[in-house]
């Protein structure tokens, strides 16, 4: 089994391809390096390529042995993507359906697709389950669901069976402390609130009045490494049920803007300095999870589901990038 990893640079993917390592499972890297970084692919099977290119994927993945592909790459932030809409949807939309036609030519029958929370919008209903009403507010999320459901398209018509993953907020890092968050700028709130302690810079809070306890906005994180086995996981799941699956990565719990600012000044020994800014235009007041489905689906475990060890991970990567 050889499993392609694309956007393997990457957060996320660099995470799933370390599970992949530490299980001796084969695999293969191809990224374009837009936002991922060269260091994390050195002496790996890796292919520097556009996904946005049909014929430069076939030049150097045609003649491989993949079984299945694990589909991470693609831009990420949102208020990039109501910038750059054409960008966004060459780079997330084009490029996965090119990459899905190229498993349909080379029979490869698993798929499995980094989808995003953002596809729900507003709640409805706390904690999110995957039946809720999929309206998305920015053109990150439209582009996920546009991808969910050619890839649902794509399943019905032609063997490729496929799982999308929907993530909540990603965080952490590797417990050998040498891989972790590294985006450029960096728009996530815990390696953003541990670099203001760490360089004694002040963190701007986005907005005080939601309708919370405190005020801020209350986000459900799982640690990256948690997500990196749920990939896994989804292409066992694959070998005994075909077709379309959908799945909630997250961790059932919510945490406050404040709370996570508490906990990072409580873990690093600190004080923080807090601006308060305004609030972004349609932010959810609240995004918490149901994993109902994903645990006893794909029998999923969450090993670090506290907000201690998301952060203490985070941290020590972060104090030795210095």
């Amino acid at each position: 089994m050889t499993i392609l990893v694309t956007g393997g640079a990457g957060y996320i993917g660099s995470h799933f391809v370390r599970h992949l390592e530490r299980k001796k499972i084969d695999f293969v890297i191809a990224d374009n390096l837009s936002t991922g970084h060269k260091k994390l692919v050195e002496n790996k099977k890796f292919f520097e390529l556009d996904l946005r290119d049909p014929e430069e994927i076939r030049l150097n993945l045609q003649d491989l042995d993949i079984t299945s592909i694990v589909h991470f790459a693609g831009l990420s932030i949102v208020s990039d993507s109501q910038k750059m809409e054409k960008e966004y949807y060459e780079n997330n939309v084009l490029a996965s359906m090119n990459l899905a036609k190229f498993a349909l030519e080379k029979k490869i029958k698993k798929f499995i697709y980094s989808s995003s929370a953002a596809v729900y919008g507003i709640p409805e209903d706390i904690p999110i389950k995957e039946n809720h009403p999929t309206r998305p507010i920015n053109n990150y999320g439209k582009n996920k669901l546009e991808v969910e459901k050619k890839l649902k398209d794509l399943s019905m018509e032609f063997p490729l069976d496929v799982v999308c993953l929907r993530y909540f907020n990603a965080a952490g890092a590797d417990d050998n402390g040498d891989l972790g968050e590294e985006h450029n700028p960096e728009t996530h709130l815990i390696p953003n609130v541990i670099n203001s302690a760490l360089n004694s810079s002040e963190f701007t809070v986005n907005g005080d009045a939601y309708k919370t306890s405190d005020g801020t906005c209350i986000r459900d994180f799982v640690h990256v490494n948690d997500l990196a086995s749920a990939h896994l996981l989804s292409l066992n799941f694959l070998d005994f049920n075909k077709g379309f699956h959908i799945f909630n990565l997250g961790s059932e719990r919510g945490f406050s803007v404040m709370e996570v600012i508490n906990e990072c000044q409580k873990l690093m020994k600190t004080k923080i300095k807090v601006r308060i800014g305004e609030k972004r235009e349609g932010d959810p007041d609240i995004l918490i999870a149901d994993n109902t489905k994903s645990v006893s689906k794909l029998n999923w475990k969450l090993e670090k589901n506290t907000l201690k060890a998301i952060i203490s991970s985070a941290i020590d990567y972060h104090k030795n990038a210095l």
